[in-house]
């Protein structure tokens, strides 16, 4: 600490490479964009190094680093340059009149890869939350729903497990107003809490591989019956930046009737983001090369497919995912 504090770069790094995997998180759960989260993650290093002189020790390094990315990020969403929606921009596609506009349009995936080595971080006692939904799209779609300082409440409190007094140190707030800031948070997510947001079969269990394998069949195949099989009666899908939502069955399989009839057929790859099956999608082209379009991301309830959330190509490198590949 004594050569951090006199500057010394590298003992700096020593003393907060530890917490970045997790700060990383913190920054996304807050912020709901794997790149918005870096930007802030990177604010948050640049402000701890030309404040590392006057921290006192009064808290533990940790909690410092949380208190200096908590407010980063309650800075960036108050910020009035949140990414845009797009429109529809699928060739020869002409999809159905969507069920409503989303409200999240900024949503990104987050790597399963980088969950790795952000899971080894403490939780406290106190934390409400098994870090699978806390890290699940339905719930990070409900947190940039709330208000900011609501969302950052909630964070600090249920998911990671800091005391009420440590929140409103934070905060520089009071333990009342972090209190009932956290019950109104509270409220708001029980509300758009599915009725079977427990019923996902487990991670890489022969239950959700039995799921993803039906799925990938009927979508490489374009057969939406055996799509439409697969479906809980209350299915949605989004496809942020592009704001169209669409729930039930019935629309879902007039949605993908509409990608197909145009002739397009897709070859997926397989991978994880926020802790839920997903996949590379590649659309065919005549010349036996398969490019990359997107990346779906499937939230399952028991044996069935609960929702399917679409995000565009830009998102396939943090995969590890290649821009194209040779047409199966």
């Amino acid at each position: 600490m004594s050569k951090a504090r006199a500057g010394d770069g590298d003992a700096f790094r020593a003393l907060i490479e530890q917490h970045r995997a997790e700060l990383q998180l913190h920054c996304y759960r807050m912020l709901g964009s794997l790149q918005d989260a870096e930007d802030a993650l990177q604010e948050t290093m640049l402000a701890a190094w030309q404040g590392i002189g006057g921290f006192e020790q009064r808290a533990s390094m940790r909690t410092w680093l949380y208190r200096i990315a908590t407010n980063q990020c309650l800075n960036a969403r108050r910020s009035a340059h949140r990414r845009q929606a797009k429109e529809w921009d699928v060739p020869n596609v002409d999809p159905p009149e969507p069920t409503r506009l989303g409200e999240v349009v900024w949503l990104q995936p987050y790597p399963d890869t980088l969950l790795e080595s952000a899971a080894a971080a403490p939780l406290r006692p106190e934390a409400r939350y098994e870090q699978t939904e806390a890290i699940s799209l339905a719930f990070i779609t409900a947190l940039q729903l709330l208000p900011p300082r609501q969302t950052a409440v909630l964070v600090l409190r249920d998911v990671l497990g800091f005391h009420a007094n440590e929140v409103a140190n934070m905060l520089n707030s009071t333990v009342d107003a972090v209190n009932a800031a956290l019950k109104r948070a509270r409220a708001a997510l029980r509300s758009r809490r599915p009725p079977d947001a427990d019923g996902a079969p487990p991670p890489g269990s022969p239950s959700e591989y039995a799921v993803v394998a039906k799925f990938v069949h009927a979508w490489e195949s374009a057969d939406v019956e055996a799509l439409v099989d697969l479906l809980t009666d209350d299915v949605f899908i989004s496809m942020p930046p592009i704001p169209f939502e669409y729930e039930g069955r019935d629309l879902f399989a007039r949605f993908c009737a509409s990608i197909f009839r145009a002739g397009r057929r897709f070859d997926l790859v397989a991978t994880r983001a926020n802790g839920q099956p997903a996949f590379g999608a590649y659309l065919r082209s005549p010349n036996a090369i398969s490019h990359g379009t997107g990346l779906y991301v499937l939230t399952l309830a028991g044996d069935r497919i609960r929702a399917m959330t679409r995000f565009d190509n830009s998102a396939l490198p943090w995969f590890g995912l290649p821009r194209s590949l040779p047409s199966r």
